[in-house]
């Protein structure tokens, strides 16, 4: 029998690496001599960079950059030969600001630039790049400006960081950019398809929870339609708006491919190859909603899977009532951990919920063993 396991992480608990292990003891509990084959998993979010370095056999490295609010913050991204895998909430995160630093106006995305440009110093030339979870909109103009990229006022000065900076713009110029970037591939893990500016664009849709006030998004979406016209770019691509604007950035500054996180994971790591005459597909994640179906990795797992005709079962932490959706896209059937009365802090100690996840594989297996699967 062979079997693949593909979890995505339990957050705040177990990896992606962890939690599939778990599963796979389960498995073997039932059938010793089964083949369990533990893939990394993640949706190009929080723990995309953990998932990809364990399970490609990468190194982690760290790097002192300028945060969003312009105080150095510590980031962590990995490097997989000549790959690196960034998360770019570790420069420019909204996690990263507090009280009256969420200014969208002035909130920067140079970190980012700066950790790209590390990692170009120690090789790397392929990129995978998460943006979800930023404090910034400004159209990722900070990035640009520590890449080498000059963005000049109409004397020739270099206009101020953060998305207000934006609305004194008067000429880009490329010249000075790192030549190296030419040498780059950029895979940007984006999962929303709204364009810069506009009702459905980053300054409406995300800067209130930046902290951007109404006559502040409205300034704010003036500024970054104002970037892209002066830099001739596309302000209607799909994911443009994401990370405030930071989308539009790598994909026309740095011709960047945007597409969805787990796609670009499941890719990187070849899981097609793995599930080719795969008997069964084990997936998961800490909780399965409804919200489960809009990109999120157990999804993608489970389409995968169904292009080679393999049954997909899924674990999880915690089920909502909607949970029940997602047998209608692939995943035939799903099964909570937990196995009696707790709280939270002890359903999140590591080792329980390892156990509690192995014992519930058990399970489950017995029941495949009895051909109920």
């Amino acid at each position: 029998m062979r079997i693949v396991f593909a979890i995505d992480s339990f957050k705040g608990s177990l990896s992606s690496l962890m939690a599939g292990n778990a599963a796979a003891e389960g498995a073997r509990r039932v059938f010793p001599d089964a083949e369990c084959i533990v893939r990394p998993l993640a949706d190009g979010g929080e723990g995309t960079v953990e998932a990809l370095v364990s399970g490609l056999g990468g190194e982690l490295l760290e790097v002192k950059v300028t945060g969003p609010a312009l105080r150095p913050v510590k980031a962590v991204y990995g490097k997989v030969g000549e790959t690196a895998v960034m998360e770019m909430a570790q420069a420019a995160g909204i996690t990263l600001v507090s009280g009256v630093e969420r200014d969208p106006l002035r909130t920067t995305t140079f970190g980012v630039g700066e950790m790209i440009r590390d990692a170009i110093a120690h090789g790397c030339r392929r990129f995978i790049v998460g943006i979800g979870g930023s404090a910034t909109n400004d159209g990722g103009a900070g990035m640009l400006q520590a890449l080498g990229f000059r963005l000049l006022d109409c004397d020739g000065r270099d206009i101020p960081r953060g998305g207000g900076g934006l609305a004194a713009l008067a000429k880009v110029d490329r010249a000075s950019a790192l030549p190296e970037l030419r040498e780059c591939v950029f895979r940007i893990a984006c999962d929303v398809t709204n364009p810069l500016c506009g009702e459905r664009g980053a300054s409406a849709v995300f800067g209130p929870q930046k902290g951007a006030t109404p006559d502040m998004v409205a300034e704010l979406d003036a500024a970054l339609a104002h970037f892209a016209s002066v830099s001739g770019g596309r302000a209607d691509t799909p994911g443009a708006g994401a990370a405030g604007g930071l989308g539009f950035a790598f994909h026309d500054f740095l011709g960047g491919e945007l597409r969805s996180g787990v796609e670009i994971v499941l890719e990187e790591t070849r899981f097609e190859d793995f599930v080719r005459g795969a008997d069964l597909v084990v997936t998961g994640e800490g909780r399965l909603d409804s919200q489960t179906i809009m990109g999120k990795a157990p999804i993608g797992v489970a389409r995968a899977a169904k292009k080679f005709g393999v049954k997909v079962i899924a674990f999880s932490g915690c089920v909502t009532p909607d949970a029940g959706i997602v047998n209608e896209h692939g995943i035939d059937a799903f099964f909570p951990v937990l196995r009696q009365v707790t709280t939270l802090e002890e359903a999140l100690e590591k080792g329980r919920a390892a156990e509690n996840l192995a014992a519930t594989a058990e399970q489950v297996f017995r029941c495949f063993r009895l051909g109920a699967l």
